[in-house]
């Protein structure tokens, strides 16, 4: 993933040869454009659905808790899929396009669909496909991009630039449903619209990781693959982001749970994910940076600590907007220190031609157990209260915690 090593100032998606090596290339850059892009399209579409499935469809909370779930863990195994053609084709580009591409076409799925709750749902089926092929070869040509010592503070710029799409996106579907007097069709259209520029910025600015020539490639198997986790230093990164995942509350969930504490009026529901992307933008480069310097778990561990923070305001006294404040400051600080920074942690410990597939089997672990928490989640609401439900989730999440904290899965780069 991160151990690339000077190879030629000429190549755009390798690190720079001579002189002071740059901490964030052009590359990275490019790759974060085409993410922000991408995220003003994704999040247009996106941001009211958890409101619209369970007041205006009426789903119950372990109904939304199956969607919400499916809705996340659909991406695991395609994400297998799509780290393994990456390294096994040497084409890390092509298969993250082909990701960007089918996202996109999505959008326009969206618009012929209707209210069909079947065609809906495939057209979000296909939609997080395409986010789940492009996700490891994407993470893998930024850490062939980057200098290994720097690969925190890259990840940090790249998510940072992600989120700054993802916070403009509610509000850019917020002024075209008001510019089209409430059309959302015309929603789906512009989603599309950016998204296709997305694919192009990709194509044109983004330089693919230069391959070995074709009589010493090697091609990767899925015996390869599965390999990885023999070793032991990457195995117990996947473990332990798997099982952190599992007692990790969703987005979707925890702005329900704000909602309903705040009793926030419907049409603002969609602003709830700016506070959180607001937060995670200011904060992603700096804990990138401070996760270079003291290490990469320490600043996992220490976002998942602010998100227990973060549940257990939910069921303290303080209400309103301070309590809203307080909660989405700390999910903002949730993902700053955790999404770019468990890729800088998994990277140095893959081979070169190994790297997509090995972030892969990352990712798809955590998305696995997400989605199954999301359903316990549901089940726990609906078979208790909301109340007990959000107890039990901060109480199994200081578990894991204290047990990674102790136990300190990483020993080198971290």
């Amino acid at each position: 993933m991160y151990i690339a090593t000077a190879r030629g100032a000429d190549t755009a998606a390798e690190v720079p040869k001579s002189g002071m090596k740059r901490a964030v290339t052009g590359n990275v850059v490019a790759l974060g454009l085409v993410s922000l892009v991408t995220d003003i399209s994704s999040e247009m579409v996106t941001a009211v659905l958890p409101l619209y499935l369970v007041l205006g469809l009426g789903l119950s909370p372990l109904q939304f808790g199956v969607l919400d779930g499916l809705y996340s863990g659909v991406t695991a195994l395609v994400r297998l899929v799509g780290g393994h053609l990456a390294d096994r084709w040497q084409r890390l580009k092509a298969v993250a396009c082909f990701g960007y591409g089918l996202s996109a076409l999505g959008k326009i799925g969206l618009m012929l669909a209707g209210s069909s709750t079947v065609a809906i749902g495939a057209v979000l089926a296909a939609d997080r496909t395409g986010k789940g092929v492009r996700t490891a070869p994407r993470d893998a040509l930024i850490t062939l991009s980057s200098d290994p010592e720097h690969l925190g503070r890259a990840f940090g710029v790249h998510r940072a630039m992600d989120t700054f799409g993802a916070f403009l996106g509610p509000l850019v579907a917020m002024a075209v449903l008001w510019l089209s007097l409430g059309s959302y069709d015309s929603v789906f259209f512009t989603s599309f619209c950016i998204a296709a520029i997305g694919v192009i910025i990709l194509l044109v600015l983004v330089k693919d990781h230069q391959p070995k020539p074709r009589a010493e490639r090697h091609k990767v198997s899925l015996r390869e693959t599965a390999g990885l986790i023999r070793q032991a230093s990457f195995r117990r990164i996947c473990v332990w982001a798997a099982l952190l995942g599992l007692v990790t509350l969703s987005d979707s969930f925890l702005y329900l749970v704000l909602q309903r504490r705040w009793d926030l009026g419907a049409v603002f529901f969609p602003l709830l994910p700016l506070g959180t992307a607001g937060v995670y933008l200011l904060l992603a480069v700096p804990l990138g940076r401070l996760s270079d310097r003291v290490g990469r778990w320490k600043v996992f561990l220490g976002g998942h600590v602010a998100l227990v923070v973060a549940l257990l305001a939910l069921l303290g006294p303080v209400d309103g907007g301070v309590l809203a404040v307080l909660a989405l400051v700390l999910h903002g600080v949730f993902y700053a220190a955790t999404d770019g920074v468990l890729m800088a942690a998994a990277g140095p410990l893959l081979p070169e031609h190994q790297r997509a597939s090995g972030l892969a089997l990352v990712q798809t672990g955590q998305a696995t157990t997400r989605m199954f928490a999301s359903v316990l989640f549901g089940l726990a609401w609906t078979a208790w209260d909301l109340h007990a439900a959000v107890l039990v989730a901060a109480g199994a999440l200081v578990v894991v915690i204290v047990a990674a904290a102790v136990l300190r899965p990483l020993r080198t780069y971290a």
